[in-house]
């Protein structure tokens, strides 16, 4: 692995557990009303109750639509990402590796093996050089990838970190919705409570000629009051379909985070600890390779040893030998005599 690669995984591993220690708050469910809720809730309630006007439509209609837009940019900011978002080259960087890692046996390091006349003939290289140049090949393959996880990884820890702001976004717009929702039950509890009755009484007091005008009066409140009863409604089906959201986020910030600490194990642990070993392997067997040839030399030096010293002795028996004879062979001396004997006999005979 190039050393910049490493410092980077190095680096990352610290973003990495940063990243992981970060805690998301939980939604709370619950809508407090407003005889219940405390002074700073109670305020809140009270300022989003006095944005409806129960005789302007378009104030009901409108009420908590500010944080209905936020829900529908949030919903967009998912989809964007989601549409963006491709986790599938990280998932696949992670499969090469682990496939080039496996791929890569050190059983094939065996210089014990030796060539084939095959081999030899096509003139293929011995054990040992094969597997060095297998080596040099798998590693230029693992650097290119361990490069490729890297920058999956600084990707995948900004989408952490944006899905987190998301979150919080989301989870205020939930908290929002349910100041709305306080508000806007409160406005009903009021109207049911204090202004209807009084129209009615209103209506039932009111003189013959008014009581048309103060009738139709008291329908347009109380329909203006089932209008805001359902706006409340509406916005109680968005808080749900926003509580809905806030798990999809977690869901993939989960997976981002799983496949986050997975890429930097492998960085950190699994490329360096692989290297480890190939090196340790390499060294082993280089060291057997010195080893062997060490043996050999040791073979040579005793075989040159007692080469020599049965040539020593069968030197020392001839030159013994020939120190031992005399001048003259007595085979020799009896056969001159023999030859000499016969030579003058033959004069003899030729002279007589």
């Amino acid at each position: 692995m190039p050393e910049e690669t490493r410092a980077g995984a190095v680096a990352a591993a610290k973003l990495v557990e940063k990243v992981n220690a970060v805690v998301l708050l939980e939604p709370k469910t619950e809508i407090v009303p407003l005889e219940k809720a405390d002074n700073t809730q109670a305020a809140q309630i009270r300022a989003k109750m006095a944005e409806v006007d129960i005789t302007d439509t378009n104030s009901i209609v409108s009420f908590g639509s500010q944080a209905q837009a936020g829900l529908q940019q949030i919903s967009q900011t998912m989809l964007d990402g989601v549409r963006n978002k491709d986790v599938g080259p990280a998932g696949d960087a992670l499969s090469n590796m682990v496939t080039s890692i496996r791929g890569f046996e050190i059983s094939e390091l065996d210089t014990r093996r030796s060539r084939s006349w095959w081999e030899r003939l096509l003139g293929r290289a011995a054990p040992f050089a094969k597997f060095l140049s297998r080596y040099e090949t798998v590693q230029l393959q693992i650097d290119k990838i361990t490069g490729e996880l890297l920058e999956h990884e600084h990707i995948l820890m900004k989408d952490i970190r944006s899905l987190d702001n998301l979150y919080d976004r989301t989870l205020q717009f939930y908290d929002d919705l349910a100041i709305y929702i306080a508000a806007g039950e409160a406005v009903v509890a009021e109207l049911d409570a204090n202004d209807i009755p009084a129209k009615v009484a209103e209506v039932a007091t009111a003189p013959e000629d008014q009581q048309v005008k103060v009738a139709q009066e008291l329908r347009d409140l109380r329909s203006a009051r089932d209008d805001l009863e359902r706006r409340v409604h509406d916005l109680k089906l968005t808080r749900q379909v926003t509580m809905q959201s806030l798990p999809s986020i977690r869901l993939v910030q989960e997976n981002d985070k799983s496949l986050v600490t997975k890429i930097n194990s492998t960085l950190v642990n699994t490329i360096p600890l692989w290297e480890s070993q190939l090196a340790q392997a390499i060294t082993i067997q280089r060291s057997a390779d010195a080893a062997k040839v060490v043996k050999q030399a040791n073979d040579l030096t005793n075989e040159l040893l007692t080469s020599n010293a049965a040539n020593l002795r069968q030197a020392n028996k001839t030159i013994r030998e020939e120190v031992e004879r005399g001048v003259f062979d007595i085979e020799a001396v009896k056969t001159a005599n023999a030859e000499l004997i016969a030579t003058i006999e033959e004069s003899l005979e030729i002279a007589d």
